[in-house]
């Protein structure tokens, strides 16, 4: 499978990120360049273009747009996904991690792990909804859904 050797927020016109959603992007693209397996599927009778991929991932006009290009930049696609499969699931995800974040500074370890648990569940599920949205356009593990769909809470939050 191919992979991302690149990733670009385009965050242009959102209000600034809080501290803690800015170091949650931070790592999310440090983990995703690190390790991730992204490959763009056959559209009818094309070849799917092989990677190393660029990607920018943008909102516009109230969609993710994700933004595919090669290696040395030239443009291959754009793929555009609506937001509202994704409110209910960034809403609980935001509200989770401030329980988190909560948590961490009065709680004992036992709750603050239970809290985890909750966040990794939800943080699946719009991996799994990310990869739904995909099917077709593009294959990425559970790993790399997991990493953009944090990126994508960190636009959604702007949005």
């Amino acid at each position: 499978m191919s992979r991302i050797c690149q990733i670009n927020i385009d965050d242009t016109g959102l209000p600034t990120p809080t501290a803690e959603i800015e170091q949650e992007r931070k790592v999310a693209m440090f983990d995703l360049l690190e390790d991730n397996s992204f490959a763009l599927l056959a559209r009818g009778d094309q070849t799917p273009p092989d990677g190393p991929f660029a990607m920018t991932l943008a909102i516009r006009d109230r969609r993710l747009s994700i933004m595919i290009a090669d290696e040395a930049g030239a443009a291959i696609t754009e793929l555009m996904l609506s937001l509202s499969p994704f409110r209910q699931v960034v809403k609980d995800y935001y509200q989770i991690c401030g329980s988190y974040f909560e948590a961490v500074k009065t709680m004992p370890p036992s709750q603050i792990e239970a809290i985890d648990m909750a966040r990794r569940g939800i943080h699946n599920e719009g991996a799994r909804l990310l990869q739904e949205r995909l099917e077709g356009k593009a294959e990425l593990d559970i790993d790399t859904a997991r990493r953009l769909f944090t990126l994508i809470c960190v636009l959604h939050f702007g949005g």
